[in-house]
């Protein structure tokens, strides 16, 4: 998901479709409310379900500057409440999965949650 909001941004692509997941419609919505995408709509094309995203501003001005996956296949990266990062100074979000569900670092802290870091967005 990551690697395609990150490639339609380079291309300049204002809309793109994602294969759809649980997980991804849960980030899809914490990005939505914190700013970094416009609006994003599941949608079901015969057997298949896709989320359909779109970007928010222009080609060179986008909302989401950078975009980094912490926890991978591999190698998990789990944090308790006191070690939640701050993307650069507070000005990006970093995004959960906690026991609450998905939600961004500020509101985990307020929550007391820790969990698994998947990634930043700034």
């Amino acid at each position: 998901m990551l690697t395609r909001l990150r490639n339609a941004q380079a291309t300049g692509t204002s809309d793109l479709q994602i294969p759809h997941s649980r997980m991804k419609a849960d980030i899809a919505r914490v990005l939505k409310r914190e700013g970094y995408i416009e609006d994003f709509k599941v949608q079901k094309d015969g057997g298949k379900t896709n989320i359909q995203v779109v970007l928010r501003g222009e080609r060179g001005n986008r909302a989401v500057a950078g975009l980094k996956r912490i926890s991978t296949s591999g190698r998990r990266k789990y944090v308790s409440v006191r070690d939640i990062p701050r993307v650069l100074g507070g000005m990006g979000i970093c995004i959960l999965s906690t026991s609450d569900g998905i939600m961004t670092g500020q509101e985990a802290r307020k929550k007391n949650k820790g969990g698994e870091v998947l990634c930043h967005v700034w």
